[in-house]
């Protein structure tokens, strides 16, 4: 049996997993991935036409980004949400989508101010990495109770039916 394996194995890996901010954080690393990964490509090969260094990565930046909030959209819908997929039969998925782009994109602000504000105080990775955790907490929670929310589809009134 591999150590793989084995690891799976062990009951408190599994419930670990089952945990929502778990793979919420999960589904987030594998986001990081997607983003560094577009980003070489966008930089290093698509954009290579754009000579402007400053406005090349900008670019590289504003795709990476993209494809990294699809990336964990569709991941979290999919497996961080899964058990709550079926509420949400009444709303499209793109309004779904633009209300998870909504919560990331306030979430980058607030890495943003708290990295600021801690900088002060520690280090500049040290502010950051506390930074990154608080906008992931906010982000998880925003999206628990707004994107992928219990809400219920709207009752049908007897005259629809």
């Amino acid at each position: 049996m591999s150590r793989v394996a084995r690891l799976w194995a062990h009951s408190w890996v599994q419930w670990l997993l089952r945990q929502r901010f778990v793979k919420f954080g999960t589904v987030g690393a594998s986001g990081t991935f997607v983003n560094l990964g577009v980003l070489y490509l966008a930089q290093e090969y698509l954009f290579r036409f754009i000579e402007a260094v400053d406005m090349r990565l900008n670019v590289s930046l504003v795709v990476a980004i993209f494809f990294a909030t699809v990336n964990n959209f569709l991941w979290n819908r999919a497996w961080t949400w899964r058990d709550r997929k079926h509420l949400h039969r009444h709303r499209s998925r793109l309004a779904q989508f633009g209300q998870y782009a909504m919560a990331c994109w306030v979430g980058i602000a607030l890495q943003i101010i708290f990295t600021k504000l801690l900088v002060v105080y520690f280090h500049y990775l040290i502010a950051n990495a506390v930074a990154i955790v608080l906008a992931s907490v906010f982000n998880y929670v925003v999206n628990d109770l707004w994107t992928f929310s219990h809400r219920k589809a709207p009752a049908r009134s007897s005259d629809e039916v």
